[in-house]
């Protein structure tokens, strides 16, 4: 049975959603597909932003002949093949999807046919092509970038699916999907088929249904190692020790004790007492070195030194601030000031534009702007 996402597949420019910056009036490849412009190119954004739609309707605006391929299955003896088709006078335009898995012996035995003209080369590509493809190879082809779909573009593609779905729905699912297109029918898909309805309850059943759960209520083992940490946590040494003895009397490996030990020292005591991280990764590494018995006194050692350090959980607390933003809101754009830009494209891309070493411009990225993690940065 046919995907709903090939299903659904846009055929033309005018009903393809977003990309406005590419596909808009007098936008560079809309003017290409209306004039009909033969050239090689490579599609460089996000999973589920349209580069393999883009490269169908661009080929059939050209009547030429499309061959797709993956380049991670494919290799030379496939681009032979093509190359010796007979299509009579029909252009060949070659779609590679993830170009960038294409190892430099593939890109240089491919190069020839694209300077010739042989082949019209589109290549898509969630990777930098500055790194990724070969300079001869990509300075015959113009570089689009394609930005992640925003949530009202995403609105209108859920929409145009014609499944039926309250506003809370989709709006769990345009959060969820993260700007791409394709995980969003999917998970449509999937839940009508699933359940025969689609609600918030049952988009998280389905998106759920692929993990496996493992609840550690009620297991000594995990009460124990807890008792320990909130020891440590409430500067209660003695408990805390306490709690180390039984752990290692009951025969607990003592790498589990000190991997926790060392995730204390962040989560914890952070940037109240720095060297704690130090201390707790040296008693990890004695645990390796050293193993039981003796080792037990190197934990020991350790444990009543993390227990008596100040605690701040502010870097901790600072950190899942951040995480909560960075799944509300997905990968926002990152300031063109602050990318990164080592190559020719990525300066032409002004990426790195306008960057003093030590700005004191906030450089968050729009949406963000003013936000504050960490409370009272300079107080440690």
């Amino acid at each position: 049975m046919e995907p709903l996402a090939v299903k659904i597949r846009p055929k033309s420019l005018k009903e393809f959603v977003g990309q406005e910056h590419l596909v808009g009036e007098n936008k560079p490849l809309s003017i290409a597909i209306a004039q009909k412009h033969l050239f090689s190119f490579i599609l460089w954004g996000p999973p589920g932003s349209g580069k393999t739609t883009l490269a169908r309707i661009y080929a059939k605006s050209l009547a030429a002949e499309l061959y797709e391929l993956s380049a991670v299955s494919a290799g030379k003896a496939d681009i032979r093949k093509i190359v010796g088709d007979t299509v009579g006078d029909k252009p060949k335009v070659l779609f590679l999807d993830e170009i960038h898995r294409f190892n430099k012996a593939q890109q240089d035995y491919l190069l020839p046919y694209v300077e010739s003209g042989e082949l019209t080369l589109i290549g898509a590509t969630t990777e930098n092509p500055s790194f990724e493809i070969i300079s001869p190879l990509l300075s015959r082809c113009r570089v689009f970038v394609l930005n992640e779909l925003s949530p009202e573009e995403m609105t209108q593609i859920i929409k145009n699916t014609g499944f039926k779905l309250d506003k809370k729905a989709a709006d769990w699912l345009v959060a969820m999907a993260n700007g791409d297109a394709r995980q969003a029918i999917l998970m449509l898909e999937n839940t009508q088929e699933l359940y025969g309805k689609i609600t918030v309850e049952t988009l998280k059943d389905t998106l759920q249904a692929k993990f496996l759960r493992y609840d550690k209520k009620g297991d000594e083992h995990y009460n124990t190692i807890s008792a320990f940490i909130k020891s440590m946590r409430a500067s209660q040494a003695d408990a805390a020790l306490y709690y180390l003895a039984r752990m290692i009397d009951a025969g607990e490996d003592p790498k589990f004790i000190a991997r926790r030990m060392v995730i204390f020292a962040s989560e914890d005591i952070g940037l109240a007492h720095p060297t704690a991280l130090v201390v707790a990764n040296a008693a990890f590494r004695a645990v390796e070195i050293i193993g039981l018995p003796e080792c037990a006194i190197n934990l020991a050692h350790a444990v009543a030194y993390l227990a008596e350090c100040k605690k701040d959980r502010g870097a901790y607390e600072a950190y899942f601030k951040a995480v909560e933003d960075v799944k509300e809101y997905g990968n926002l754009p990152v300031p063109l000031k602050i990318r990164n830009a080592p190559t020719k494209l990525m300066r032409e891309l002004e990426y790195g534009k306008g960057y003093e070493k030590y700005s004191a411009e906030d450089l968050l990225p729009e949406k963000l702007k003013g936000k504050k993690y960490l409370k009272n940065p300079q107080a440690h």
